[in-house]
């Protein structure tokens, strides 16, 4: 197990997508988003939401990408959907220390800024998904831009967690847990036994669950033909869905007047206890699953 980096934070989730305005609809009317802070840079243009939590979504889209392609060249292989997870340390230059004696190779690292230094592990060594470590001296706050959302027909959801899926669980656990300082509340097998998770967390929202196809699936089934096991492939890791939690209505008559996705319980990643819930496919969000759950799940 590396030594962990003190005082690390899961600061917020990205996904990428086309244009801004395509995610308003699901992301800031639909989940009641409010505006925390954003611009443009380089290659991309940050768009961070607000839930009810306190939980972040990273809206990314292109901008400037002749001089920049990164962001263009993501959605060019791959279409829009997770992006990245932001994780925020005291020290950076200290903790690629830290990142480096556990093996891994960080990338795109710029200490040249005072108030905001970052560096990158590639999903290639972090289960599939960009890795962001980063070092801020302040909160980043700005004016909303022209034609963002201000009504806001629903409550506010709470963004409660990222289900990531990985296809080794103790890779994952080495760099989410044993690196990144991850306290682990919970390690367990799915009821049907064809997966497994641990549950991760860090101050404040969101949580993190890695789900994996179970290792002691056997018989008829092998581990591959699970669905999750087939929905990975033979990739090391994929965001799979993002929870949220959305107000139940006082009104229980009308629960399902503006429901969204389908009512499921068989969503890899979602224990019985947490549903049935609504589940939005990713053709259906920009390339995002969601898992739409009520407040008391």
């Amino acid at each position: 197990m590396p030594s962990t980096i003190d005082g690390v934070t899961l600061d917020h989730v990205a996904v990428a997508v086309e244009s801004w305005a395509e995610a308003w609809p699901r992301y800031a009317v639909g989940l009641g988003g409010g505006w925390s802070s954003g611009g443009q840079n380089v290659g991309f243009a940050p768009a961070q939401l607000r839930f009810a939590n306190g939980g972040r979504v990273e809206i990314l889209q292109p901008w400037r990408s002749e001089d920049n392609p990164f962001l263009r060249r993501f959605l060019d292989r791959h279409g829009p959907g997770p992006h990245h997870l932001t994780f925020k340390v005291p020290d950076l230059a200290s903790a690629l220390d830290q990142v480096r004696a556990a093996g891994f190779s960080p990338v795109g690292v710029d200490l040249s800024n005072a108030d905001w230094k970052e560096a990158f592990l590639h999903p290639r060594q972090a289960t599939g998904i960009v890795v962001q470590l980063a070092q801020a001296t302040y909160a980043w706050e700005s004016p909303p831009p022209e034609g963002f959302p201000t009504s806001r027909p629903h409550a506010a959801a709470s963004l409660v967690r990222v289900t990531h899926a990985v296809a080794d669980l103790d890779t994952a656990l080495a760099l989410f847990e044993g690196l990144l300082g991850g306290r682990r509340t919970t390690r367990a097998s799915a009821p049907d036994r064809m997966w497994e998770f641990a549950d991760l967390e860090w101050p404040g929202p969101p949580r993190l669950r890695l789900v994996s196809p179970a290792s002691d699936v056997g018989g008829p089934i092998p581990r591959a033909g699970t669905p999750l096991g087939a929905w990975l492939g033979e990739l090391s890791g994929r965001v799979h869905h993002l929870v949220f939690a959305r107000p139940r209505p006082h009104d229980e008559e009308h629960v399902d007047e503006h429901a969204e996705g389908a009512l499921r319980t068989d969503v890899p990643g979602l224990l019985p206890e947490e549903g049935p819930a609504r589940v939005v496919e990713p053709q259906d969000n920009l390339g995002t699953r969601l898992v739409l759950v009520g407040e008391r799940a």
